[in-house]
């Protein structure tokens, strides 16, 4: 069985078929079209490269309304197994509060009030259950306002519905209120300083099919790894990652390494030596332990 190499060192064709773009999801279709498109024209591509690999899958992370902009990470290739990474990491966004009236004088004050942990049901058209849950939000910045609108900076919870709380800060302000404009600028461990189109990435594709330049594609795909650096690591080695390809968990005499900030019950990502990842899976044990079970798994990689 053959391992990946270290992700620096991978092929073109490796990195489309275990790699993430940093996608500017532009305003009109949903995230799902957009991973779609992704993903035809990456199999058209391998296609046309006649190279050995395929790829039938392609996934995004934090679905963003059709009309919503920015920061999509999209998961290529096996790289969709990593997608419950996601759901642990903080959302960024910048948005466009709609006030009914007059911006209240108070109104920071009033929004600052909504640094904590609220309550949100999600909305009809939601693909998950309309119960009511606990939602954090860990910084609201007012960046600006005017007569009847103030643009807002929201860092939260993966999970939080923006337009459910731009209603509610509407109800506080007095006025009523809409969510206008909406961009999303953060999902970790990704943000808005190297967002990449669709245009961009599809013309990467084409450098590489007709003048054989991987240059490009290089600075757009991004080794699937990099979904995996919120998380704590385990290096272990390559003779534990082979038995972690059969379904193995891994046992402690496998385990060469140990970030400090692990901690039992964590999920953690293990690593070979030269950097490439192997699987998922929960902290249950102490590698001091000769014999034990260090990490039991959740998703192979390799």
């Amino acid at each position: 069985m053959t391992l990946r190499g270290p992700p620096e060192e991978r092929s073109p064709a490796e990195l489309l078929t275990f790699g993430v773009v940093n996608l500017d999801k532009p305003p009109g279709p949903s995230s799902h079209q957009v991973s779609g498109w992704l993903r035809d024209a990456v199999a058209d591509t391998l296609a046309e490269r006649d190279v050995d690999a395929t790829i039938d899958q392609a996934a995004h992370a934090g679905t963003l309304d059709p009309k919503v902009t920015g920061c999509l990470p999209v998961m290529l290739g096996d790289a969709t197994r990593l997608a419950q990474v996601f759901l642990e990491g903080a959302k960024e966004y910048v948005a466009v509060l709609e006030c009914h009236g007059p911006v209240p004088a108070d109104a920071e004050s009033v929004i600052a009030a909504f640094e904590a942990p609220i309550y949100q049901k999600p909305p009809r058209k939601s693909a998950v259950a309309r119960r009511l849950r606990v939602r954090e939000i860990y910084d609201i910045d007012v960046l600006e306002t005017g007569d009847r609108q103030v643009l807002l900076r929201i860092r939260c919870e993966s999970g939080t519905y923006v337009r459910k709380l731009c209603h509610d800060l509407g109800l506080a302000l007095g006025t009523g209120g809409h969510m206008g404009h909406l961009r999303r600028t953060m999902t970790e461990p990704f943000d808005d300083t190297d967002l990449h189109t669709a245009a961009e990435f599809l013309d990467a594709l084409a450098f590489w099919v007709e003048d054989d330049d991987p240059e490009p594609l290089r600075e757009v795909v991004s080794p699937a790894e990099r979904i995996l650096e919120p998380i704590p690591s385990i290096v272990i080695a390559e003779s534990a990652a082979r038995e972690v390809a059969t379904g193995a968990p891994v046992y402690a005499p496998g385990v060469l390494d140990v970030e400090e900030r692990a901690d039992r019950g964590d999920l953690v990502a293990c690593y070979t030596p030269d950097g490439a990842a192997v699987c998922l899976g929960d902290l249950v044990g102490d590698p001091a332990d000769e014999s034990g079970t260090v990490v039991d798994l959740e998703r192979v990689l390799v």
